[in-house]
């Protein structure tokens, strides 16, 4: 594997989810120009740290140890990386505070070093909850590969914090340099809402929801085709999202226990605030996960997902097919795995290796409902 070598530290780090023979690493030369910038403006001791979006733990597992440091992101995945990239350096576990997207980091920071996101929306939200939280003199510095860096980045800083001046490009990456200056606290356009007619109810979404401001296709093409069970079965929502499928499938299955589940700590604030609207005080486990990775073994007799196809900037089908293994193993036998998927993807002859029986339940132009039995 790759060592991440910067003037703060060596590093031996991995993604997460780790698969064998991977063959992309865990940082990029974003990663190594936003710690060289900090290295050359000098860094004390006693300085406050703020990283945001630190997708693997790069920035953090380099500075730990050096600063009062604090990481922000809103990937569950992310937290796990980091978690065990300190361990695998042999850096202590509380060298830094983590603090997930869905809550607010405590300042006043002197640094705020920021990995720009994909979602522009969680940057805005991100650079609004900066507000008060900047010590005199602070500065904010926001990186990126340029191929995934927009203008809207540099505006966004410039809106919320102050001047904005571009560094030259270096190995394919660029900082953003913002001067923060005495701005009114901001007013944030989060959480979006949208209704729906079938069923008829409001779903929040909080700023890094897939599909903030209405429906996802998908998930459109599978809704009317939800199985509706009468019966105390296990349920899990797999990637919940904002919890629509699990709060529309338990509002016709009364008796159902359900689990939703999602790695985005919004997403889990989101389905928490939607199930408690439509649901009131049924029982529920909302939680962020590594996707079913915690479920007990055959504890579930039914899994519904609609399954992500990218993970930050990669596309690829990794996460769903492992999302499927998950469900396999949590899944009693005879159990059923409903899912949405583009048609493209192949997912029927995916889940045909891992499931017995492989069924279309329904079909559009674009996308497929399956359902696989255990």
């Amino acid at each position: 594997m790759p060592i991440l070598d910067t003037p703060f530290a060596q590093l031996d780090l991995l993604r997460q989810p780790h698969q064998p023979n991977e063959p992309l690493q865990a940082f990029d030369a974003a990663d190594e120009y936003l710690l060289k910038h900090l290295h050359e403006q000098g860094l004390g001791a006693s300085d406050a740290v703020l990283l945001l979006n630190d997708g693997f733990g790069a920035l953090a597992c380099s500075l730990a140890g050096q600063c009062r440091l604090t990481s922000s992101g809103d990937s569950h995945l992310g937290r796990i990386a980091l978690d065990n990239n300190l361990a695998r350096n042999g850096l202590a576990s509380d060298a830094v505070t983590f603090v997930p997207a869905s809550d607010t980091p405590q300042g006043p920071f002197d640094w705020v070093l920021i990995r720009v996101p994909k979602t522009l929306a969680l940057l805005e939200e991100q650079l609004i909850r900066l507000h008060g939280q900047l010590a005199p003199g602070a500065r904010v510095v926001a990186g990126a590969m340029v191929k995934h860096l927009p203008r809207a980045a540099g505006d966004l800083l410039e809106r919320y914090i102050g001047p904005v001046q571009a560094s030259l490009a270096l190995k394919k990456a660029r900082l953003l340099l913002a001067t923060p200056e005495p701005k009114a606290a901001p007013a944030s356009p989060y959480p979006t809402r949208y209704r729906l007619d079938n069923p008829a109810i409001e779903l929040l979404n909080h700023a890094n929801l897939f599909c903030r401001e209405g429906l996802d296709i998908g998930t459109r093409a599978f809704l009317p085709h939800l199985p509706r069970h009468l019966g105390r079965l296990r349920v899990a929502d797999l990637g919940c999202g904002n919890g629509v499928l699990g709060i529309a499938y338990a509002l016709h299955s009364p008796q159902a226990e359900l689990c939703l589940v999602d790695e985005s700590y919004m997403a889990v604030q989101s389905a928490k605030d939607n199930w408690r609207a439509a649901l009131g005080e049924r029982p529920v486990e909302i939680r962020a996960g590594d996707g079913l990775a915690e479920q007990p073994a055959e504890s579930l007799d039914l899994v519904l997902c609609n399954p992500p196809f990218h993970q930050q900037q990669v596309v690829g089908d990794f996460l769903a097919w492992r999302m499927f293994q998950q469900a396999r193993a949590a899944l009693v036998k005879g159990g059923e795995l409903w899912i949405v998927g583009n048609r493209h993807l192949g997912y029927h002859a995916k889940l045909g290796r891992l499931f017995r029986g492989v069924e279309q339940v329904a079909a559009t132009p674009k996308f497929v409902v399956l359902k696989a039995v255990k």
